[in-house]
């Protein structure tokens, strides 16, 4: 891991001093409202005025619209670590924001603004984060880190997939598919990475003993399964091959995850929540394996990786990057495990809303109000830092 670098005289607002800053406090706000104004969406209570079909919207403003605030906001962290170079911050930052800001105006109001402008608008945002990315990387000569940017590129291809399979056919299953891959592969990738070295750290600091495997070939095997897997679910999610190599996928992921030694975090919630987070990869595979042969409704193993992977690793990042980029001590507040509490909870309710139908309305409203809480919960508890100068002490939270 590089350090990173002395950062540049700089004197304008807080929030915009790191990409995390401003990305991680609007990405979680947003994740909130927007699952918020579904509820009323979804019952017919509240009519939209996006082009997009109700569910179409949810899922978009899930995928593309908070999801990369977030990634966006890890990666212009990140990537000052991997390269030695300044990070991206004040005018320019603003820019993104902005953008980004205009995207999800774009959407939800596209049956006023048209659809193809809604689209060249939202589509805006993770061109400008690949291009900034990848000049980063390459000025830095940071070549592996490479592969970050082509499945950013992947997720901006899903996202004008999205709008033209909407716009052409009315709805927009295959995209959708698409792009809940390009996630589970990002968390698969960088998980991959953040889990076994944080975890590494902290047990040769706090408790010595069995320490997680390296990356290796295994890693690398199960990381191309995974991805055939997922490319077998986006074509054709009820067939057998498809169960077939998702079932296998599960039972890989598992194994990977077991030898990362999460087992011996329990006593820094902090940690163990990546690690609980990065189990419902596995549980996600199962869960549309099972789909595939008319186990289970599709829907489960979808919110397994949407509500459980994304979700829980999302806020895991966000609350131990920005704790580690304030200057606090890296550990989990009272607070920081309520909202770590309450993503779970969301997780498992959102998933058995799908297996128990008899119960959906109840587990439904569970679900939505505990993922509102765990995103406020963050806003609320880690606001005053996003929007903060920083104390100069601490580690770098970030791989």
């Amino acid at each position: 891991m590089t350090t990173v670098p002395p950062a540049r005289s700089y004197d304008g607002p807080a929030l915009l001093a790191n990409g995390f800053r401003p990305f991680f406090l609007l990405g979680s706000i947003y994740a909130a409202v927007a699952i918020l104004v579904w509820l009323p969406v979804f019952h017919g209570e509240v009519t939209l005025t996006s082009a997009f079909a109700p569910r179409d919207w949810h899922v978009h403003e899930m995928l593309f619209g908070y999801l990369p605030a977030v990634i966006t906001g890890f990666l212009f962290t990140a990537i000052p670590n991997w390269t030695g170079r300044l990070p991206i911050r004040g005018m320019p930052l603003l820019v993104l924001v902005v953008v980004w800001i205009a995207g999800r105006l774009g959407v939800t109001f596209s049956a006023e603004t048209g659809w193809l402008p809604a689209m060249l608008v939202d589509a805006c945002f993770l061109t400008l984060v690949a291009a900034a990315a990848a000049r980063e990387i390459v000025a830095g000569r940071n070549w592996r880190n490479l592969a970050v940017v082509i499945l950013v590129l992947l997720l901006l291809a899903g996202n004008v997939a999205f709008h033209l399979e909407a716009h052409f056919h009315g709805e927009a299953d295959i995209s959708i598919r698409a792009g809940i891959a390009v996630v589970v592969l990002l968390i698969m990738l960088i998980g991959g990475r953040i889990i076994p070295s944080f975890t590494r750290n902290w047990l040769v600091r706090e408790n010595p003993g069995r320490l997680p495997v390296p990356f290796g070939g295994f890693d690398k095997i199960v990381l191309a399964i995974g991805a055939l897997a997922l490319a077998s679910w986006v074509v054709g999610p009820d067939s057998r091959l498809a169960g077939t190599a998702l079932a296998l996928a599960a039972s890989l992921h598992l194994v990977r995850l077991g030898r990362w030694a999460g087992d011996r975090t329990r006593r820094e919630r902090l940690l163990l929540i990546l690690h609980v987070g990065y189990f419902f990869v596995p549980l996600g595979f199962l869960l549309n394996a099972a789909s595939a042969f008319g186990l289970v409704a599709p829907g489960a193993g979808i919110h397994a990786w949407m509500v459980g992977a994304a979700g829980i690793m999302t806020l895991a990042v966000m609350s131990r990057a920005t704790l580690g980029h304030t200057g606090q001590e890296l550990t989990a507040s009272v607070a920081t495990q309520a909202i770590y509490a309450a993503i779970v909870i969301a997780a498992l309710a959102r998933i058995c809303a799908v297996i128990e139908p008899a119960r959906s309305e109840s587990l439904l409203h569970l679900a939505a109000f505990a993922w509102a809480a765990a995103f406020f919960g963050f806003a609320a508890a880690f606001g005053p830092l996003l929007a903060g100068h920083r104390r100069r002490k601490g580690r770098s939270a970030v791989a």
